[in-house]
């Protein structure tokens, strides 16, 4: 069934959104905002429908042509104008706090800050993670799984990733075939980093355990992508990773990055964001938001690295950093001691820790994608920070989580959405929270 529909927004996803003649909300992937397209419905729901774009009326002033024509998914937004996918990241923000937090619509509209834009749009990625897969002959290929599909789409380069690894995709295959030979290796994963910074390029391995070709590994990828580390991490494949160990191969065994004037140093299975430029703005908007004075008490919850525990430590503050992440743990210990600044690490769940932390004069909080988890809230307010600067990647579960706040006594005084992700439809946001009794 084709039907012709206006396209008047964006979801928060990688589909554009319109109305069908009766009225029902329809999902197009591949439309852009301004799109008059004849669209195939795929899937018709009670409430909505899902469609394609069969063939373009109108185009929207605002539809490019994207460099990449890989169909991979990792670039969804690509056809859409920089501009107008800021303002959408803005408006999907907006419209979170008033569905999910209940926020009335003015309020919402005087709040989010308008989308902090990329210094690049293109060539950003520090990192790319690379799925395996088979041609048709057998042979090994790297790339991307789009969303809901087993498939892996080969890559020969990705114009998300910096320079250093835009590439990696095309060399590292070639590499791994010749050390794979006939035999299976076990590789399930592959991911690089690189840092234009540093200049340093790590390859990690992922593999199942087992015996593995260590030596021929490091002599067959050492040119591959002129990298200055290569490790295995051995894991159990499957969305858990679980990871039993890694193994330094060749060179440093990590992955080394400059961010807000601190050399980072990263261990493989370690999170640092993808985005060096942008998360550097993460870092000054918590700054900035927390108004800290010196020897504050500061707590940083999912505190990875470091990221935001360095700069503050460095700052004056008095850090306590939590991270449950035994990798990371290691990392934010190693970071803390080559800036030269004093954090006390805690290893552990930060629900079961932060009761444990005492009274708070301010508190960071940069959760995984599900945000908060039930009860963290209300102990936050229990130790009474004056703000609370919650940086999530995720509008929806962070809007849930503003509910929560408000109704344990903190007001959402600034919302600022950050765009680490440009052709993508995904944002971060950073938010700061007042006690309502200030």
């Amino acid at each position: 069934m084709t039907e012709t529909v206006s396209i008047d927004r964006m979801s928060y996803g990688s589909a554009a959104v319109g109305r069908l003649a009766d009225g029902k909300t329809v999902f197009v992937e591949g439309a852009v905002p301004g799109d008059v397209a004849e669209v195939e419905v795929v899937e018709a729901k009670p409430r909505f429908a899902r469609a394609t774009v069969a063939r373009l009326v109108e185009s929207s002033p605002d539809r490019v042509a994207p460099p990449c024509a890989a169909g991979c998914g990792g670039c969804s937004w690509a056809p859409m104008a920089y501009p107008a996918q800021l303002a959408a990241k803005r408006a999907n923000v907006v419209d979170a706090l008033v569905r999910t937090g209940r926020v009335d619509p003015v309020r919402a509209e005087g709040i989010v800050a308008p989308c902090v834009p990329s210094k690049r749009e293109w060539g950003y990625r520090n990192k790319l993670e690379l799925a395996c897969g088979a041609d048709g002959a057998g042979r090994l290929v790297l790339g991307m799984r789009p969303e809901g599909s087993a498939e892996v789409v080969p890559l020969e380069a990705c114009p998300l990733a910096n320079r250093l690894i835009e590439k990696a995709p095309k060399a590292l295959r070639g590499a791994l075939r010749f050390l794979s030979g006939n035999e299976d290796l076990g590789i399930f994963r592959v991911g690089v980093r690189g840092s234009l910074r540093t200049k340093d390029v790590e390859v990690a391995l992922w593999t199942a355990p087992g015996p593995f070709p260590r030596a021929a590994a490091a002599k067959t990828l050492a040119q591959a992508c002129k990298n200055t580390s290569l490790v295995r991490v051995v894991a159990e494949p499957g969305r858990a990773r679980k990871v039993k160990k890694v193994e330094a191969i060749a060179g440093k065994g990590c992955w080394e990055e400059e961010l807000a004037g601190a050399r980072f140093l990263t261990s493989a299975p370690s999170f640092f964001q993808v985005n060096t430029a942008q998360a550097e703005r993460l870092v000054a908007l918590v700054q900035e938001g927390l108004e800290l004075e010196e020897g504050d008490y500061v707590a940083d919850l999912y505190a990875g690295g470091g990221t935001f525990s360095v700069p503050l430590a460095a700052a004056g503050a008095d850090v306590v950093a939590v991270e449950s992440a035994g990798s990371s743990v290691r990392d934010l210990r190693r970071n803390a001691e080559r800036a030269g600044v004093d954090i006390e690490v805690i290893g552990g769940d930060t629900a079961r820790e932060l009761p444990e932390l005492g009274d708070l004069d301010a508190l960071v909080v940069d959760p995984p994608r599900a945000g908060l988890a039930e009860g963290v809230v209300d102990s936050i307010a229990a130790a009474a920070p004056r703000r609370v600067a919650y940086v999530s990647c995720d509008p929806a579960t962070w809007a849930r989580d503003v509910a929560r706040f408000e109704a344990a006594g903190y007001r959402l005084a600034r919302a600022t959405p950050v765009d680490l992700f440009p052709q993508t439809y995904h944002v971060e946001v950073v938010s700061i929270f007042e006690r309502s009794d200030r």
